[in-house]
């Protein structure tokens, strides 16, 4: 099954557009005809922050609101891995999950697949360079949150090396939870070998 992520604020799911297309994109890789209309399925709670979750293949969808606490990331642990394919978000995160569990005394993993830097297990992520925000040209996933801060100008992408990592200011991640976040030490430590 593929999963949407969204984040819904007070009764209010945001950033709809980004997740409708990431959907219809996905389905139609797979080579699907199914149409689900994420503003007319989706109505979360208005007491609190949810994650909602929203499930689905070419037959079936499922929502489900969870009441969110965000998970702290003050530091990263390189992880090399060329062979991890994550183009859509699927639910199995069976690969991801191996990796996490890499992560020693981190708090989550940067995935370098093929000399590139990529994603963390849950995020996008950012490097501060000359005092402009640079995000890998090759992600694992291309978030919802990444592609509206592209639009938007705030991101450009490159192709990042674990190189790039000294030359930043500050790290940050981004989800569609988080938002644009900035790891709060910017630690990011090297895979012991």
């Amino acid at each position: 099954m593929l999963l949407e992520t969204i984040r819904c604020d007070f009764g209010e799911a945001l950033h709809l557009s980004y997740h409708q297309q990431r959907l219809d994109r996905s389905l139609k890789q797979l080579g699907c005809s199914t149409h689900y209309d994420l503003h007319a399925l989706i109505s979360p709670p208005n007491d609190t922050l949810y994650r909602c979750r929203f499930l689905y293949d070419s037959l079936q969808y499922s929502v489900e609101f969870i009441p969110y606490t965000p998970r702290s990331v003050t530091s990263l642990k390189l992880v090399y891995d060329d062979t991890i394919e994550y183009p859509l978000k699927y639910s199995d995160r069976a690969h991801l999950n191996t990796l996490y569990e890499l992560r020693g005394v981190c708090d989550d993993v940067l995935i370098v697949k093929n000399g590139l830097l990529s994603d963390t297990t849950i995020a996008n992520i950012a490097l501060k360079i000359d005092n402009r925000w640079y995000t890998p040209q090759s992600p694992l996933l291309e978030g919802t949150t990444r592609a509206r801060l592209i639009d938007d100008g705030f991101l450009l992408t490159a192709p990042l090396t674990p190189f790039d990592i000294a030359k930043s200011s500050s790290v940050a991640i981004m989800n569609a939870m988080v938002g644009f976040f900035e790891v709060e030490n910017g630690i990011i430590r090297q895979k012991q070998v």
